[in-house]
């Protein structure tokens, strides 16, 4: 037997996977492809708005549903530069609104596995809206941008006016996580700003991060950014581990 076979219930990565001759076993091969297949399902998948924007009515009324300069997912996966900014359409959407400036916008992208989205975005959004309520925050238009990359939400909150923006996207699949959820803040967001001005919690997922751990971190964060008066590199989570 391999010698890191007593590993393998605590952890999804390709150990003792065992052998035949110099090959992989046949079983070791087949759930290999599987994963790959997964992941290439997650990268082309499309939001399930049908769903996706009643649940987030359910939480707060008036979702917003905008769209990325990318027209469809192949020019998206082509062309990052268009994930990263809103159609005409969706501008003038933001510019119609005339609301006043909320303390936190929170943007939901498909990012590259709208997989990860469909299947873990609505309890966070939920336990951000509740814990923003208890902060005595407001929270502007619940907004889902299809074919969007993280920057667009630097965009989103800009015209909205938000001190503060929370994109919850879906992150670049592995081949044992295709449905990560990742969370970027940005204190000031502003077009134009690149990644050392974000903070990033990854991993979102009932196999990862779980939703409660990380709303709290994303909590602790946006609170040092109030204080602070900024975030990126400069903000370290020091909150500590929560499990």
């Amino acid at each position: 037997m391999d010698p890191w076979h007593f590993l393998r219930p605590h952890t999804t990565a390709r150990i003792a996977q065992g052998r035949t001759g110099h090959s992989l076993p046949t079983s070791a091969l087949l759930a290999f492809q599987l994963d790959h297949a997964r992941a290439r399902d997650a990268v082309f998948a499309q939001l399930d708005l049908q769903t996706l924007l009643p649940q987030l009515e359910s939480i707060q009324p008036n979702a917003l549903l905008l769209h990325s300069q990318a027209t469809d997912r192949r020019q998206f996966l082509q062309r990052p530069d268009l994930g990263r900014k809103l159609n005409s359409k969706s501008v003038e959407q933001l510019a119609a609104l005339g609301r006043p400036a909320p303390t936190l916008s929170i943007v939901l992208a498909d990012g590259l596995s709208a997989t990860a989205v469909n299947s873990h975005a609505v309890p966070v959004v939920a336990g951000l809206v509740a814990e923003v309520g208890r902060l005595g925050w407001s929270v502007g238009p619940l907004v889902v941008v299809q074919q969007g990359r993280v920057a667009v939400a630097d965009e989103v909150a800009h015209a909205l006016g938000a001190a503060m923006v929370v994109m919850l996207i879906g992150e670049r699949p592995g081949l044992s996580s295709p449905d990560s959820l990742g969370a970027y803040l940005t204190f000031g967001p502003r077009p134009g700003l690149t990644d050392e001005a974000r903070n990033c919690i990854s991993n979102i997922r009932p196999e990862g991060l779980s939703t409660e751990i990380a709303v709290q971190k994303i909590f602790y964060l946006l609170t040092t950014f109030q204080v602070r008066q900024l975030s990126g590199f400069q903000v370290k989570d020091e909150m500590g581990s929560l499990e």
